[in-house]
């Protein structure tokens, strides 16, 4: 099973973003959009694991220390660039708490052999991505496109405010995917006190 470590927006801010996704939609039709209440911010993708690894990984994370903090859901951007852009997605800011909560997760899971992070943490809620997800043989132009429209109509707006939430636990999810896009299960929650 593909497992992911995420916190989740509160419900109001869901329902601010999911009033800014419908706005957006129309300005690149071609692009895979999330469903709102799949939004997340993830700090682990685990990755493919066996069912009976699921209660180590659980203890793994119940060993995290860390408290609640801050989140502040604003302004958006592209992978991996504006012009080749692939994901457009919703900024994430914390001072320093969803950093810290994300390496010592990452420390956590690593004494059970799932692999470190090799880049640096970048949290976001992604939106929407291009069609195919992957640069094409020119040069990811044909990615970029997909975005244009919608980086125009952005262009001129104030960057976007969702609202700030006080972080208090986060989850391991099962990830499954199908043709009309992935089902999120939660398995476990942990609190952050």
């Amino acid at each position: 099973m593909r497992l992911f470590v995420a916190i989740d927006p509160e419900d109001a801010i869901r329902e601010r973003i999911a009033r800014f996704l419908e706005s957006m939609k129309v300005s690149a039709p071609d692009a895979r959009w999330v469903q709102p209440e799949s939004l997340h911010v993830t700090l682990k993708f685990i990755g493919e694991r066996q069912e009976a690894e699921v209660e180590s990984i659980k203890a793994a994370l119940e060993m995290v220390r860390a408290s609640a903090f801050n989140l502040d859901f604003r302004g958006c951007g592209y992978f991996p660039t504006t012009r080749s852009a692939r994901v457009f997605w919703i900024g994430v800011e914390s001072e320093g708490g969803l950093a810290a909560l994300a390496a010592a997760v990452d420390e956590r899971l690593g004494h059970l052999e799932i692999p470190k992070e090799e880049h640096p943490f970048n949290p976001h809620l992604t939106l929407a991505r291009s069609p195919g997800s992957r640069p094409h043989g020119d040069g990811g132009k044909t990615a970029g496109r997909t975005f244009q429209h919608l980086q125009q109509k952005l262009e001129g707006l104030p960057a976007p405010e969702f609202g700030v939430m006080k972080a208090r636990e986060f989850f391991l999810y099962r990830s499954q995917l199908s043709p009309r896009g992935s089902k999120y299960t939660k398995l476990a929650t942990f609190v952050l006190p």
